[in-house]
């Protein structure tokens, strides 16, 4: 069976790699900046933006740390980070992404079930 991803806002209208990211958008368009996607599997994907970067991290269960996507000798940090709780969160940027690679990302992820073979990420278990 093939994994199948849902977007965690009531919905249980599968997501495809390409409607997947035009609801990214449009949820960050309306200001919602933190996203989680649950997959067929038990799997999660979050996505956590301040709108030029991203935090996107893959879990395999509730409770387990995951991985996350890096930019590695990236230097700084941004903030900006919003969460549905109304939190505000600033993570270096090494530890998120620019935006359009977490958009490649989650798009292979949803398609294909993995990262891509080229993308930067670690284990934070």
């Amino acid at each position: 069976m093939i994994e199948s991803w849902v977007i965690e806002d009531g919905s249980t209208v599968p997501v495809s790699s390409e409607v997947v990211l035009e609801a990214l958008r449009a949820r960050i368009g309306r200001g919602q900046l933190e996203t989680w996607l649950a997959s067929s599997a038990g799997r999660f994907l979050a996505v956590v933006t301040n709108t030029e970067r991203a935090m996107v991290m893959l879990v395999v269960a509730e409770g387990d740390p995951g991985e996350h996507a890096v930019d590695p000798g990236a230097h700084g940090s941004s903030e900006g980070f919003v969460l549905s709780s109304g939190q505000h969160d600033e993570y270096p940027d090494e530890d998120t992404v620019p935006i359009g690679e977490a958009f490649r990302i989650v798009s292979h992820i949803v398609a294909k079930g993995s990262w891509p073979p080229d993308a930067c990420w670690v284990s934070d278990r």
